[in-house]
């Protein structure tokens, strides 16, 4: 096991340690105990170990971006890294987020690991939304498009700081959002996010990319929903162009 960052390996399950060696699940299990009490390894799910290099034992754990992709495959799961998470990784959060937020078919509990908690949620057409694959030093890692990560963004508003975080990132995710894509994008997602994406857009002065957004919405749509899901129910306004009843004044942070 000591021998796995030299192989360039830095993650592997028990059962793996157990066929390579020969020994019995308790003496492995002793074996690997020892090594995570003496920071060496970390078990970020039942029987999945990382190798933890010198430069990440005050974090406890590999940073999640270099461990998550191979658990999600080990464990046989479509995934992206979505939401805030996405957004960082896109250049565009607004503040670092608390959890590594992940993707996945279906809702699962979160994972800690060292000082590293990674949310997943979940979402049953996972598979196709559209990804982009990035290196890290351990492989890459899928995170969502950046128009896939803006309809996230509105869809799992509650897991995003409520709506006038998502707006601020949003405001800083616009450079790397093109039009077409969004509409295109439009039609794996509920039309309400399509028509709460294309107000925000709106909102932050990013009108000139929610026109085919609003042509989308113009034809899909077929009721008022409420801006803010979890707001008030005094409707201030109407917006005609997106079928939204205002219920919340969005405040982008500075």
């Amino acid at each position: 096991m000591a021998d796995l960052p030299v192989q360039g390996r830095y993650h592997f399950t028990t059962d793996e340690v157990i066929e390579v060696t020969g020994a019995s699940r308790a003496a492995v299990g002793a074996a690997l105990r020892r090594l995570r009490r003496d920071g060496l390894l970390a078990m970020p799910f039942r029987g999945f170990h990382v190798v933890v290099p010198p430069e990440y034992r005050r974090l406890g754990c590999l940073p999640p971006a270099q461990f998550v992709p191979q658990l999600v495959t080990r464990l046989g799961l479509s995934y992206y890294v979505g939401l805030l998470s996405a957004a960082e990784l896109l250049g565009a959060a607004h503040q670092k987020p608390q959890a590594f937020q992940v993707v996945v078919g279906l809702n699962r509990p979160p994972l800690t690991c060292g000082e590293v908690r990674v949310e997943f949620v979940g979402r049953s057409n996972v598979a196709e939304i559209p990804f982009l694959e990035l290196n890290t030093p351990r492989g890459t890692v899928r995170i969502s498009s950046p128009e896939g990560t803006a309809f996230d963004l509105v869809g799992y508003v509650h897991r995003c700081g409520g709506l006038d975080n998502v707006a601020t990132v949003l405001r800083e995710l616009v450079e790397r959002l093109r039009a077409r894509e969004l509409a295109r994008a439009a039609r794996l997602s509920p039309a309400p996010w399509a028509q709460r994406l294309g107000f925000l857009l709106d909102a932050v002065g990013a009108d000139a990319l929610s026109g085919p957004l609003a042509a989308y919405v113009g034809r899909v749509a077929r009721e008022y929903v409420p801006l803010d899901v979890g707001g008030r129910k005094s409707v201030r306004s109407r917006s005609q162009r997106w079928k939204l009843d205002i219920n919340h004044d969005v405040e982008q942070e500075a």
